[in-house]
């Protein structure tokens, strides 16, 4: 049975959608920075995603406790409040490293072996529909996340990977209208949907 990997299994939207697949049958392997997100019902692995080497062997590790997935997920982000001129260049580079880089090499990654076996759907949590002055460094992030997303399609699409982003455009909150388990289920719906209906962005915005 094909599987679901969570790149970045924090406590919200990585431990719900890791949940909300094994809910239906699905194994699931998760992969976090700090051992205390990787404990739990799930195979799990520690790696920081901006340690190339690192994260490549966790996913191979992965790969050998649920199989080649069909479903991944990349969650992992550096969130903080800045505004553009208040990092160094060298801090700016930091957050880059996690919100886009890191996407970068889960997803080439675990591409070529996907399609190999059938295809699937690379995920990631974006955020902001739109550009915030208040988080600079994470608007950038996204926004370069949204173009990885695009143009892993273009790459993969015809191969039979459903690429898609979720962009989640508030605070994510238990029992809020940002609560994980309702981003979790749209995560769930996207990787159901038929290639002849796939979508690529949900914008996942509440009043």
């Amino acid at each position: 049975m094909a599987g679901l990997i969570v790149v970045g299994a924090g406590p919200l939207i990585g431990t719900s959608t890791a949940r909300r697949f094994a809910a239906d049958g699905v194994p699931v392997a998760v992969i976090a920075r700090s051992e205390a997100s990787v404990r739990g019902p799930f195979p799990g692995f520690t790696a920081d995603v901006t340690d190339e080497a690192a994260i490549r062997s966790a996913l191979d590790r992965a790969i050998a406790a649920i199989g080649v997935p069909d479903a991944v997920l990349y969650n992992a982000a550096h969130i903080r409040y800045d505004e553009l001129g208040d990092l160094s260049a060298a801090q700016l580079l930091d957050t880059l490293a996690v919100n886009v880089v890191g996407g970068v090499t889960v997803a080439t990654h675990l591409a070529p072996a996907m399609v190999a076996n059938g295809g699937g759907s690379l995920l990631f949590t974006g955020g902001m529909a739109e550009p915030m002055p208040a988080v600079a460094s994470l608007s950038l992030g996204k926004a370069g996340l949204r173009t990885v997303a695009d143009l892993l399609h273009a790459q993969y699409g015809d191969q039979g990977l459903h690429v898609a982003t979720v962009t989640v455009c508030g605070v994510v909150k238990p029992g809020t209208p940002y609560d994980p388990d309702l981003i979790a289920e749209e995560f769930a719906a996207l990787h159901r949907e038929p290639r002849d209906a796939w979508r690529h962005e949900v914008i996942f915005r509440r009043s």
